[in-house]
C-alpha cells in the first residue's frame, strides 16, 4: 500500500508539475520588429522561456535604430531563434506573411502571431496553446471576452479599437469578439488552405482581413481572455492612415466582386 501510494504520487507529479506540452517543439512565434530596441531581447527571452520549446522567428523591417543586431546575437546564442531581415519598413501584414510562409515549410503544428512591445504578455502564449489543442484552427488572445481588459490605453485609441470591431461585426459578418487583436494561434493547415499572398492588405487591417479569411474557410475560431497593455517603451506603429485603411479594408472585403486592386493601381499610377 506504501509503494501504491507512492507510486500515485510519482505518476501524479510526471502528469501536472513535469508535464511536457501536446505542443511541445511544434510551435513557432513570429515577431514582427522596426525599432524595438527596447523590448526584443527581453520578450524573446521570456518566449524561450516558456514550457514546450517554443521557436521564435523574427521578422525586422531594417530597423534603423539596431533591433537587427540585437536579433542576429539573439539567434547566434540560441537554435531556436531565427531571423529574417527585410530591406525596409514593409509592413505588418507582410512580415505576418514572411513568417507563415516559414513556418509552413518547415511544419510547425501552430503558427503564432504577437506584437514585440509587450502588449501581449508572452505567459498568456499557453493558454492559446492549450486551446488550440482542443481543436480550434484559430485562437484569438481577446481583449473582450469575459475576463479579458485593457490596461493603459488612452481613451481615444480604446474608441478606435471598440468601432473597428463593431465594423467588423456588421460589414464582415465575423463571429470573433476581437478582430483586431494581433495575439493569435493559427493551426497550420488552416493557413495552408489561404492563398496568403493573395491577401491585399500590407498593415494592421491585415488582422481583419487573415480573420475574414479564416473563417470563409471554415476554421473553428476561439479566444481566450487576456490583459491587453498599452506600450510602455518605443513608439506606437498606429497611424492615422492605417486607421484609413482598415476601414477601406472592411469595405473591400465586403465589396470582393469589384475589380480593387485594378482600381488602386490606376489610382497610383494617376498620381506619379
Amino acid at each position: 500500500m506504501i509503494f501504491a501510494g507512492r507510486f500515485d504520487r510519482l505518476s501524479w507529479i510526471l502528469n501536472n508539475d513535469l508535464m511536457i506540452p501536446e505542443w511541445s517543439g511544434r510551435v513557432l512565434m513570429i515577431v514582427p520588429t522596426y525599432n524595438e530596441r527596447e523590448n526584443l531581447e527581453k520578450l524573446v527571452t521570456r518566449l524561450r522561456a516558456l514550457p514546450g520549446d517554443v521557436h521564435v522567428l523574427i521578422v525586422d523591417d531594417h530597423s534603423p535604430d539596431g533591433t537587427g543586431d540585437i536579433a542576429d546575437q539573439l539567434a547566434a546564442a540560441d537554435p531556436g531563434i531565427r531571423v529574417r531581415h527585410r530591406p525596409g519598413k514593409m509592413g505588418l501584414g507582410t512580415a505576418y506573411r514572411t513568417g507563415f510562409h516559414d513556418g509552413l515549410e518547415r511544419g510547425y503544428l501552430f503558427i503564432c502571431t504577437m506584437d514585440a512591445d509587450f502588449s501581449h504578455s508572452p505567459e498568456s502564449l499557453p493558454d492559446l496553446l492549450n486551446k488550440a489543442m482542443t481543436g480550434y484552427d484559430l485562437v484569438i488572445g481577446s481583449r473582450y471576452v469575459p475576463g479579458g481588459q485593457v490596461i493603459g490605453s488612452p481613451p481615444m485609441r480604446k474608441m478606435i479599437s471598440y468601432g473597428a470591431n463593431w465594423l467588423a461585426h456588421i460589414i464582415l459578418q465575423v463571429d470573433a469578439r476581437d478582430c483586431t487583436a494581433g495575439f493569435r494561434c493559427y493551426r497550420s493547415t488552416i493557413l495552408a488552405q489561404i492563398d496568403l499572398d493573395s491577401i491585399f492588405s500590407s498593415g494592421y487591417s491585415f488582422l481583419s482581413e487573415m480573420i475574414f479569411y479564416c473563417q470563409q474557410a471554415g476554421a473553428r475560431i476561439g479566444e481566450v481572455p487576456i490583459t491587453f497593455v498599452n506600450r510602455v517603451e518605443g513608439s506606437s506603429k498606429i497611424s492615422r492612415r492605417e486607421i484609413y485603411k482598415a476601414f477601406y479594408t472592411l469595405i473591400r472585403l465586403r465589396t470582393r466582386g469589384l475589380p480593387w486592386e485594378r482600381m488602386m493601381a490606376t489610382v497610383r499610377r494617376d498620381r506619379s
